[in-house]
């Protein structure tokens, strides 16, 4: 029995999720009165007030703590400010935020404002030239908050070996900015990251989906690598936001209710697919940004650094399970429990549900596209590591950096093609642009904006890039370990 198996399997015993049930040992959970306005929810999470004696708008500070993810359940990691996710970062659209960042540690760390538009000074990448926070030191980050929608922040340091530091840690949190036009037809919102916890090197899938036969893959290779591949990183324990399945509060809602969730992918290495039995997501927007054709889904999937904002009309009273739909990650803690109110269940429910396909297409329209100003094709490969080494990864055939390899002119419009020749999904992620999904795997669409998108195993995308952040700009896969092995290209502007 390996690791993750030895660890998931004591945690069952604890919360016993299987069978479509919780059992017995879990404590149940509790009823809630009827009210007219809903409690507030510690997923509510509400903003970070202004810093005291600080002309900042906000501050974070970086430092070792424990997550309690369930009882019998502790953990060391760093996060801001001691909690997991940190501080809700909550601003309205143009407001000039600064953002004072204190770290306790003994290494340098950087701090990525992700899906936001700002100087490439101030991004958080030092491969951009933003400068680190230092190790027992301060650094303000000052920028005008745009554009609108669900944003998030977190580490952005390499780890390479180190699964203790970076996004391997508890560095993120949810960073959300208003816009006065919101319609706001929704009666509660919550914040939900997914997070994996306690990674490790293994030579096993590190959760792969498999692939639907019927799945087109034009990059497919006619001659498959028969070279064996590396080492990966798995992990035994997940939590939405800070708590296991089972262990936190219930989000309780109520008969009627139109419940606005913006789910993250906080995870340094999983995608995820989550279902609510019974229930319908009605996808509102991806990346923080509006689609152009709303629509209902039985299942969401999300990829490291996505967020779906997605309202559920909560119209099928019971106590249910939001989960994963892998069993092995779900009863590992990848859910939580939906209580509606006057319910006395004493059993959460899961119903199984069938692994659809998930298709970004279907919430865009066929609108015709500009001409792009210039194509770029990029060629994805892995070079795999072995039993005991490691996998690296090939942009257009060599590993970062790639100097001035990728040019742009500012106010001309690119179209990046992206041709994935390996048998991993990535989602690709452009720092301080968002980008418009035009193609994926033949299939046209247009209108929507996103600012990481998953390519998958042997797929194609293709995407256009309105060339208007000038400054260095880091392009890579947020996986974690592919990123730091190879899988980044840094774009610059002529």
């Amino acid at each position: 029995m390996n690791r993750r198996e030895f660890v998931r399997l004591g945690w069952a015993t604890v919360v016993g999720v299987g069978a479509g049930k919780l059992r017995p040992a879990m404590a149940e959970p509790r009823a809630l009165a009827h009210a007219a306005e809903p409690p507030q929810h510690p997923m509510a999470m509400p903003p970070e007030p202004k810093a005291s004696g600080s002309a900042a708008d906000f501050t974070l500070r970086i430092a070792p703590m424990m997550v309690e993810l369930a009882p019998q359940v502790t953990i060391s990691t760093i996060g801001y400010n001691n909690k997991v996710p940190g501080p809700l970062l909550r601003m309205r659209e143009g407001q000039r935020v600064s953002i004072d960042v204190v770290n306790d540690t003994d290494v340098p760390e950087n701090v990525h404002w992700h899906g936001l538009h700002v100087p490439s000074e101030v991004d958080g990448a030092a491969e951009e030239g933003t400068p680190p926070v230092p190790p027992h030191g301060r650094r303000r980050y000052q920028f005008v908050a745009k554009p609108a929608g669900s944003r998030w922040y977190h580490s952005h340091t390499a780890a390479m070996m180190d699964l203790h530091r970076g996004t391997y840690t508890g560095q993120f949190g949810f960073l959300m900015i208003d816009s006065a036009h919101d319609p706001g037809r929704y009666e509660q919102e919550v914040f939900l990251a997914l997070r994996d916890w306690e990674p490790y090197l293994t030579t096993m899938d590190s959760d792969e989906p498999v692939a639907d036969p019927s799945d087109p893959m034009p990059e497919k290779p006619a001659t498959p690598d028969t070279r064996p591949n590396g080492l990966e990183v798995g992990a035994p324990l997940y939590s939405i936001n800070d708590k296991m399945l089972g262990a936190g509060e219930p989000l309780r809602v109520q008969a009627g209710q139109r419940v606005l969730m913006r789910l993250l992918n906080a995870s340094a290495s999983q995608i995820h697919r989550l279902a609510l039995p019974a229930h319908k997501f009605q996808v509102v927007a991806l990346d923080g940004n509006p689609v152009p054709s709303p629509q209902s889904v039985g299942v969401i999937e999300i990829a490291p650094g996505e967020r779906v904002d997605a309202i559920v009309e909560m119209n099928q009273p019971g106590v249910w399970i939001l989960g994963e739909l892998r069993d092995a990650a779900r009863t590992s803690g990848m859910g939580i429990i939906v209580e509606y109110a006057n319910q006395h269940q004493q059993r959460p429910t899961w119903l199984p549900r069938p692994n659809p396909r998930w298709d970004y297409t279907i919430f865009g329209t066929s609108a015709p596209h500009p001409p792009p100003d210039q194509t770029i094709d990029m060629v994805f490969e892995k070079v795999p590591g072995g039993p005991h080494g490691i996998n690296h990864w090939l942009v257009n055939g060599k590993e970062y950096p790639h100097e001035r390899e990728f040019v742009l002119r500012q106010g001309n419009r690119y179209r990046l093609v992206y041709h994935n020749r390996s048998d991993d999904s990535h989602p690709l992620h452009m720092h301080r642009h968002t980008f418009e999904l035009v193609e994926l795997n033949g299939k046209p669409t247009a209108g929507i904006q996103k600012d990481t998108a998953i390519v998958p195993a042997f797929g194609r995308a293709a995407v256009d890039l309105v060339a208007d952040q000038p400054g260095p700009t880091l392009f890579h896969c947020h996986i974690k370990q592919h990123m730091d092995f190879g899988f980044m290209a840094l774009f610059r502007y002529a």
